[in-house]
């Protein structure tokens, strides 16, 4: 199986676990640790042009998983870890990961957490070295082993 195909499947599996958990996902700290992870996935090459930005945010409002938030509430929250992220990526990193560690308390919030980062970073069919290690330090920060996700 190629290298693509494997990586599109792994997404759709993530956002398959994450339907099937939508219910328990309705937490502020799950809000906050997921939109903290999109803005992370998006700048992990350490820039995030527009187009990526709009990508995102698309992939954001679509996702059915989210849908228990108010699509604005997601979108403020998303762009303002990306301003933290592009107004100085390695200060801005260290408090958007500090987001993204407010799901540490509920193992499966923090699984979702890693798992929307992932759809995140696969939904252009190439989760890159970057998007990788960007999600496995989120791992670190929630207390989970990255290979549970294969990263």
């Amino acid at each position: 199986m190629a290298l693509w195909d494997r990586i599109k499947e792994s997404a759709q599996t993530m956002q398959s676990q994450l339907e099937a958990k939508k219910n328990d996902l309705k937490s502020g700290a799950f809000r906050d640790a997921s939109m903290a992870m999109c803005a992370l996935v998006a700048a992990a090459d350490g820039s995030i042009d527009p187009d990526e930005r709009r990508k995102v945010a698309q992939l954001i409002a679509t996702n059915e998983v989210l849908q228990n938030f108010p699509a604005e509430d997601l979108q403020a929250r998303f762009e303002a870890n990306c301003d933290k992220l592009t107004a100085d990526f390695d200060f801005g990193k260290v408090s958007v990961m500090q987001e993204v560690g407010k799901a540490k308390k509920k193992p499966a919030e923090a699984r979702a957490v890693i798992q929307i980062g992932i759809v995140i970073g696969g939904a252009d069919g190439h989760f890159d070295k970057d998007e990788q290690a960007i999600v496995r330090e989120a791992c670190y920060a929630l207390g989970l082993p990255p290979h549970e996700f294969d990263l």
